[in-house]
């Protein structure tokens, strides 16, 4: 296993009162400093630095139907009938760039080569239906299946890995929609409200909204200040992707937001814990931050940290106390694509090109998240370049040609190196000389 940097503090700086996890397992807890870390199972502190989706596709998921490019050269490359040869070429590249840690959708083959690893349980793959609405992919979890569907869900996965040492934790899911998105800003009481009836959450959302008024729809409308003769003219609203923008209202999706999640995050948690005793729970890697009320559920749950998606571009600490408030966190999705090169505008003069301005900013949210005291590790979001990337660069530390993408190494193996020193330090204030050079 990687070796702990000299830089963390001793097992005797932890408040023992904060400490969180089985020992001989990963734990996590604060210092007397106010900082978090993880635990090893010999209790070396460490901030730990993983990539997703290493695997011979190259990307975060399952194969796709159609061979990614990235396949069809790994299968050019190297031998198919020595799956070895691209273990031990991978295994070189990522333990040089410093990383310890594979993320979910990892090959199999790469789980011995030295790595610490964290795993996703897709609970959304549960036996209840899930719901869908803008911005909305979630287990029905005011289904009645849904306790006992997920402590079968965990049942299934978690054995193998059960009491494995190299398993730093689960993420419950990946990717799951909790609705009020910057694209569809429709919250999720409203998608609920708007589900046809065959599910559970539809019902539950009516009589949450409807309580102390008699179920009365004419009392609801008055309270929302809105036009609501019948049920279905919400459903209207919510295909239309109009929102109702009433303080009524508001509350009352931050309530049933919250109501949801506790659901969402006790049943997983305590699935994952009687599967698995002793484990750290990383949360669902939110993509987008997650609307209000669904924050104060992670906060009174069963959780021990919050995982979320770093977006280059917007200040680091606005979305980090958006996404965990004080609580303990992993950030996934550092890294950048075409995409987001495309998104951004073309200035005007001799100033930084959209290369440059991308690349300082996925450069200075990084080390932010390193700096944060609430980082338990950063996590790469791929491996290979995707088919929606193209130059000036793309999304992986490889590109398709499985050629190395230096623009992306070079500063992750530089902040790897300097990760755990950086840990819990305040940036240091430049003069106005200093930044004129």
């Amino acid at each position: 296993m990687p070796r702990p940097d000299r830089a963390a503090p001793l097992f005797s700086d932890f408040n023992p009162a904060t400490l969180r996890g089985a020992p001989g397992l990963f734990r996590l807890g604060q210092t007397a400093s106010k900082v978090w870390w993880l635990l090893t199972p010999e209790d070396e502190p460490v901030l730990l630095r993983a990539v997703a989706g290493v695997n011979r596709h190259g990307r975060a998921g399952p194969p796709p139907v159609r061979r990614s490019a990235y396949a069809r050269t790994v299968e050019s490359l190297y031998d198919p009938a020595s799956p070895a040869a691209w273990v031990k070429s991978t295994s070189a590249r990522l333990h040089a760039w410093g990383v310890d840690t594979l993320g979910p959708w990892t090959d199999p083959g790469l789980i011995e080569s030295g790595f610490y690893l964290t795993l996703t349980a897709d609970f959304v793959r549960a036996a209840v239906p899930t719901l869908h609405g803008p911005g909305v992919r979630l287990p029905d979890v005011f289904d009645p299946r849904w306790p006992a569907a997920a402590e079968a869900h965990a049942a299934a996965i978690a054995p193998p890995w059960r009491g494995r040492r190299e398993l730093v934790g689960w993420f419950t899911d990946d990717a799951l929609g909790w609705g009020e998105t910057p694209a569809t800003p429709v919250a999720l009481l409203q998608s609920c409200l708007s589900l046809e009836p065959a599910y559970a959450a539809h019902h539950a959302a009516w009589e949450f909204v409807l309580a102390g008024l008699g179920g009365s729809l004419e009392g609801l409308a008055r309270r929302w200040e809105t036009t609501l003769t019948h049920r279905e003219h919400l459903r209207q609203l919510t295909r239309e992707d109009r929102t109702l923008a009433h303080p009524a209202f508001a509350a009352d999706a931050r309530a049933f937001a919250q109501e949801f999640a506790r659901r969402y995050f006790s049943a997983t948690a305590r699935a994952l814990r009687t599967a698995d005793p002793g484990r750290l729970i990383l949360g669902c890697r939110f993509v987008d931050p997650p609307p209000p009320g669904v924050r104060e559920a992670c906060a009174t749950s069963d959780l021990d940290a919050v995982s979320w998606r770093l977006r280059a571009g917007s200040p680091f600490r606005t979305q980090a106390d958006a996404a965990v408030g004080a609580l303990p966190q992993w950030i996934t999705g550092g890294g950048l694509g075409h995409a987001d090169f495309r998104r951004l505008p073309v200035r005007d003069g001799t100033g930084p090109s959209r290369l440059e301005r991308l690349l300082r900013a996925n450069r200075e949210g990084l080390v932010a998240a390193c700096r944060d005291p609430r980082t338990l590790g950063i996590e790469w979001a791929h491996w290979a370049d995707g088919g929606d990337d193209a130059p000036p660069f793309g999304a992986g530390l490889v590109h398709a040609d499985d050629h190395e993408a230096v623009e992306h190494t070079e500063l992750l193996a530089h902040l790897h190196a300097q990760a755990r020193r950086l840990h819990g330090q305040p940036a240091r204030r430049q003069t106005s000389g200093a930044r004129s050079r």
